[in-house]
């Protein structure tokens, strides 16, 4: 149990810990944490990292609590709502996911569909999942593996800001203006309060999915903000709803997605499955018979959860403002500790100074993009969806026989497909509005 709760607080608490470098530095903490860049961050350089801080801490107790509720009250019951999703409806699932992601690229969708292209260009670099070959890989032995999101996500937010800071020449601090309180005004929780509990609803039922988790509940949350946003054009500038929703969304998700895990046995994402190896490694099997078997186990780390997320807030809060000071700190002391900690953190995963050099790439990659004035973010989230789609994409067609009829007559792919539809025409048709209405 205890090794358990350990790696479950790793986990959730990644989730609140991902915001802080999003939001101050630009450097998202993981996948989930990417959405969080776009207004975070521009909260931040406009004096206002200590309400974004704020409001990340509060929503995201906020959320987690829900989650755990959800989980304590309705785990068995939801559970069987995981069940129907099989590789058609993940794969139905994951396209939506890389619609929202488009959503990201700020004014031009043509832009966002580039990026969106080269995401996923770059996750299919490595060994195929169903037949075991090599792709892209040009006779390079480390590319086999593929490329890393970490040393990804780094190089194109973390270095690409820091070549950009450099080339515009910042003369002082990382946000150039005054820190501003780190507590939210009655204006920001107005704004804001109705972003947490939508982005807890999403997370909550995104997480039960398999393969949805926080990325996509983050991406959900994010476009749906800005759907019922009254002024959606102040999103990508600093707007507090873009980082209110999806930071409640992605810790609800973190939260519901031990629900498929404890009560099915169905890992949802990548370190879900790493907490699900480690019960296997324990003895324990994870499924419909977990309560009755090992009951001090599942409910062990329901309880957790609760100290655990009441512990974060603790963290979270009260050093808002030391976090907050960060801003402070002059750019020229600043980046070569940002390029230090992308470094170690790149170098560290598989011990390889190729990680370095690929680094050092997509940090100049990104630097190129915001010269560009192309949107890095749905090319990191298309990174991550990229081998979802692939891989449950090409499993549905093994079920079928070849046939793509697969995804329309199974009923919640065809709903997720009719969605992703709907959205698409819609986005079409607003962007044929706007250009015929503008006036010349």
């Amino acid at each position: 149990m205890t090794a358990i709760i350990l790696m479950a607080g790793i986990f959730y608490g990644s989730m609140y810990g991902g915001s802080t470098t999003s939001i101050l530095l630009n450097l998202p903490g993981e996948a989930a944490s990417v959405v969080t860049c776009i207004d975070g961050y521009k909260m931040a350089k406009k004096g206002r990292a200590g309400a974004a801080l704020g409001i990340a801490a509060i929503g995201s107790f906020v959320a987690g609590t829900i989650g755990i509720l959800g989980m304590t009250l309705f785990a068995p019951a939801i559970a069987g709502f995981a069940l129907s999703f099989g590789p058609p409806e993940k794969f139905s699932l994951a396209v939506v996911g890389l619609l929202m992601a488009v959503t990201l690229s700020g004014s031009s969708v043509t832009k966002g569909l580039v990026m969106m292209a080269m995401g996923l260009l770059l996750a299919s670099v490595g060994l195929d999942p169903i037949s075991g070959k090599t792709r892209f890989s040009f006779g390079v032995i480390e590319l086999q593996s593929g490329f890393d999101f970490v040393t990804l996500a780094m190089g194109v937010f973390g270095l690409g800001e820091i070549f950009a800071g450099l080339g515009s020449f910042i003369k002082a601090e990382v946000a150039t203006t005054k820190v501003g309180s780190v507590w939210p005004t009655l204006k920001d929780w107005a704004e804001s309060r109705m972003a947490i509990f939508r982005g807890t609803l999403i997370g909550f039922f995104a997480g039960v999915i398999p393969g949805g988790g926080a990325v996509i509940s983050s991406l959900v949350s994010f476009a749906v903000e800005k759907k019922v946003a009254k002024h959606p054009e102040e999103f990508g500038q600093g707007a507090i709803e873009g980082v209110a929703g999806p930071e409640s969304a992605n810790n609800a998700a973190s939260s519901s997605s031990f629900i498929p895990l404890l009560t099915l046995g169905i890992p949802g994402n990548a370190s879900i499955a790493m907490i699900f190896a480690a019960l296997l490694i324990k003895g324990i099997t994870p499924g419909p018979f977990l309560i009755q078997e090992h009951p001090e186990v599942f409910w062990g780390v329901i309880a957790s959860m609760y100290i655990g997320n009441v512990m974060l807030l603790v963290l979270n809060l009260p050093l808002v403002g030391l976090w907050a000071q960060l801003t402070r700190v002059p750019f020229g002391l600043m980046a070569p500790v940002i390029i230090l900690f992308t470094v170690i953190g790149s170098y560290s995963i598989q011990g390889q100074a190729f990680d370095i050099y690929t680094l050092i790439g997509f940090g100049l990659f990104g630097y190129l993009l915001r010269k560009l004035k192309f949107e890095p973010g749905p090319l990191v989230l298309a990174f991550v969806l990229g081998p979802m789609i692939e891989a449950s994409m090409r499993q549905s067609l093994l079920m079928s026989g070849g046939s793509f009829l697969i995804f329309v007559t199974r009923p919640i792919s065809l709903a997720l497909i009719g969605l992703f539809a709907v959205l698409a025409v819609g986005q079409a048709a607003l962007i044929v509005y706007k250009r015929f209405s503008t006036p010349t």
